[in-house]
């Protein structure tokens, strides 16, 4: 007696990602390209800059660790050549001019607006499909020239912020209670910098809400260091962070080449969530191959939706000062 079984098979199209470009190789973008590539996750990382052997010098030291680190990624630097950047599946944008001391994020607007436009016009003629991670400062007026310098949906254009707010908030909220980051999970919204919203009541220590175990002062501290965590490294070193900038970046394009779903804030442009719309702002999004695949609204209370709408004017206020400087540089 035979018995027929018949199996339903479900064939999908698979999506393979195996190139990401990273534009800028100063000390966040090279720390994107090595945190890539020791992650083992794409065939090629192509680095480029405008400095002649910048970009190949570091490439080069980056494949030379492969050995050690035990990575097949192959690592390829070049000077100015968009060519070698042709069929990327992802751009992580981090050219610019770095903060200094003294300078603020808003004083870098008319010099990067012109770099950041310029790159991305150069890396999507030959990447029409890719998706972009933007880095540079202020991030979500960067994000949006951008979006509007490539002609890409929104889904395929975000900025990397809140993956490195949170991670500090984390880092801190680890140092005060000496407990393990591993159980530190953590919400953080809008814009990158001193008008972030940072939501301590969506925020748990292996499960438990931080408000049961810090008292409100203490929480407002670390809530504070946290907003000025970019400026307090400036003013340390003289220059802008790269480990922590890079490796946030890096866990953007994780998610995405993984198609892992994972939810991560990011500077993206809502659409009526959270009542805004029409500019880049830090949100939970659910990451996959076709970028932002869901902007995830949380509940938010009176007192939080008045700094998000503090923060989305702080944007907004910065965009109306890049138009005026684009004017002028134009007159």
């Amino acid at each position: 007696m035979f018995v027929r079984i018949t199996f339903a098979v479900n064939i999908t199209k698979v999506i393979i990602m195996s190139k990401v470009t990273v534009i800028g190789a100063g000390n966040v973008g090279a720390t994107v390209a090595e945190c890539v590539a020791h992650k083992d996750m794409v065939n090629e990382v192509v680095l480029i800059d405008i400095k002649d052997g910048l970009s190949e010098g570091k490439a080069l030291d980056i494949a030379e660790s492969a050995p050690i680190h035990l990575f097949d990624t192959k690592v390829k630097g070049v000077t100015n050549d968009y060519g070698a950047t042709a069929d990327s599946d992802i751009c992580v944008i981090t050219s610019g001019v770095p903060r200094r001391p003294g300078m603020s994020r808003d004083d870098l607007l008319g010099i990067n607006a012109s770099i950041v436009r310029t790159v991305t016009e150069s890396f999507v003629a030959g990447s029409p499909n890719a998706i972009i991670i933007v880095v540079s400062n202020p991030l979500d007026v960067m994000t949006y020239v951008a979006h509007e310098a490539s002609g890409f949906p929104a889904n395929r254009v975000m900025g990397m912020a809140g993956v490195l707010d949170t991670a500090r908030f984390r880092a801190f909220i680890a140092m005060a209670l000496d407990v393990s980051v591993k159980d530190i999970q953590a919400l953080l919204l809008g814009g990158h910098g001193d008008t972030m919203v940072p939501l301590p009541r969506y925020t748990t220590v292996g499960g438990i809400p931080l408000t049961e175990l810090l008292p409100a002062d203490q929480i407002e501290e670390i809530v504070a260091r946290t907003k000025s965590g970019g400026g307090e490294i400036v003013k340390l070193m003289g220059t802008s962070a790269w480990y922590a900038p890079g490796a946030a970046a890096a866990q953007m394009v994780e998610a995405m080449v993984k198609n892992s779903g994972r939810v991560l804030p990011c500077a993206a442009r809502p659409s009526g969530e959270y009542g805004l719309s029409d500019l880049f702002i830090g949100l939970p999004v659910r990451l996959g191959h076709s970028g932002i695949q869901e902007i995830v609204e949380v509940d938010l209370n009176d007192s939080e939706q008045a700094l998000m709408d503090i923060s989305a004017n702080h944007i907004r206020s910065n965009f109306e000062a890049l138009k005026r400087v684009l004017s002028q540089s134009n007159a």
